[in-house]
């Protein structure tokens, strides 16, 4: 495939500036990250308040995003973002002053992470399934569309922790809060001058209420089997693999001995990982095949957390942790794919709400286990049980493939993405 043909969903000029919009405000939303964990591991040395941290900020999602779907697929979508964006903003630049300021203790943290938890809740199915209001012929581009997302997200993770280790060593943690308030002037912009040819929204069935609805998009989700099983996968995958993002900051100073500088080459190195895997999916024309890919990514990051759980060189760590990133966008973005592709379109959103659900919505049950577990035990000890967890997962999925891959087939001849 032609440099051209990977970079196809850029043809559209709405998905350029949506694309160029969400590059300046990533980047300025990991640096937050990095830097929060970074500043809550300083204040309290407590293991277990990072675990606790990562699941306050993150619960709303479990709560207000399958909520929220249906929302959504009733609203503007745009409208949503830009109101939620702003929200973000103020929340960003207010502990930039705490910050910077001096007054700045564990409880802003905690209060500003629950806040813009429930804002993100709403706010990432809505950002899913605004891509798909801009896209053209969706069939062809929604695979690349959301690999090359995929890919600014992966690369935001590589240059945001390492300047935010730089900013934080030679500055302050509030210039890093600072810079996040600023980068949403970014996509704010980007939205206004997104020209959608109608208004998206969906028509409202009065008959039914939102917990109607919602049950409709669940029983949609649990009596398909590829979408019941790729939910429940990620769901897996999200709570015992994803928190080894929460307790980097152990593994930077304690067991490689290091400093923020040291997280932030990690954390970095990790997004590289995910950048690859990024660039590899945006290769793809269609969903078709994506499945495999779902199958085996969780085995492959489990091996890999393993290797990297037993590692006592920096260097050696490096090299390894560019696999666990790698694997898991690939699980991550092949599920989105997917999900996208084979769900019918009144109830996108929904299910793009279930998946939120499924990744946010659950990491933060997974930063509570895993962190709690690392202080009973120690973090090796706990990594090395979740990554067996994600090992396992993947082999009860790969089990059921044959029967997934023939319904996906039955569905894809049906869009007309193969041929019968």
């Amino acid at each position: 495939m032609s440099v051209m043909q990977t970079l196809q969903s850029f043809n559209s000029r709405n998905y350029r500036l949506f694309f160029s919009g969400q590059m300046l405000s990533m980047v300025g939303s990991f640096m937050t990250e990095t830097t929060i964990a970074w500043l809550v591991y300083y204040l309290t040395h407590s293991v277990a308040l990072l675990g606790l941290l990562g699941f306050i900020s993150q619960f709303p999602h479990l709560i207000i995003s399958p909520l929220a779907g249906v929302w959504i697929e009733q609203s503007n979508r745009r409208n949503i973002l830009i109101a939620v964006q702003i929200t973000m903003m103020i929340v960003s630049l207010i502990l930039a002053m705490f910050a910077l300021t001096g007054a700045i203790n564990i409880w802003h943290i905690i209060v500003s992470s629950i806040l813009q938890g429930f804002l993100s809740s709403v706010e990432t199915p809505a950002r899913y399934a605004f891509i798909m209001d801009i896209i053209e012929n969706k069939n062809d581009n929604i695979t690349n569309a959301t690999a090359l997302y995929s890919s600014l997200l992966s690369g935001s993770r590589i240059i945001a922790p390492a300047i935010a280790g730089i900013i934080i060593a030679n500055l302050f943690p509030g210039h890093c809060f600072l810079i996040d308030g600023i980068s949403y002037i970014a996509v704010i912009l980007a939205l206004l001058a997104i020209q959608l040819e109608k208004p998206v929204i969906r028509q409202i069935n009065h008959q039914n209420n939102i917990l109607k609805n919602f049950k409709e998009g669940f029983t949609y989700a649990y009596e398909l089997l590829p979408i019941r099983s790729i939910l429940l996968l990620i769901a897996l995958f999200s709570f015992m693999g994803m928190p080894y993002l929460r307790i980097m900051p152990v593994f930077a100073v304690e067991i490689l001995h290091g400093d923020s500088s040291t997280l932030g080459y990690l954390t970095g190195a990790s997004g590289l990982g995910a950048l690859c895997g990024g660039i590899y999916l945006s290769y793809r024309r269609t969903a078709r095949g994506l499945e495999k890919i779902i199958a085996i990514a969780p085995a492959i990051f489990g091996i890999a957390l393993i290797t990297f759980s037993l590692s006592k060189s920096f260097w050696f760590s490096l090299i390894t942790i560019p696999v666990i990133g790698c694997s898991y966008i690939l699980e991550y973005s092949s599920s989105n794919a997917v999900l996208q592709t084979i769900s019918d379109d009144e109830k996108r959103g929904r299910i793009m709400s279930l998946y939120n659900m499924s990744v946010m919505g659950i990491i933060p049950f997974g930063n509570l286990f895993i962190g709690g577990l690392a202080s009973i035990t120690d973090a090796k000890t706990a990594l090395i049980f979740g990554a067996l967890c994600c090992v396992t997962g993947s082999i009860m999925f790969y089990k059921q493939l044959p029967k997934i891959e023939s319904l996906l087939r039955q569905i894809y001849i049906k869009q007309e993405i193969i041929l019968e």
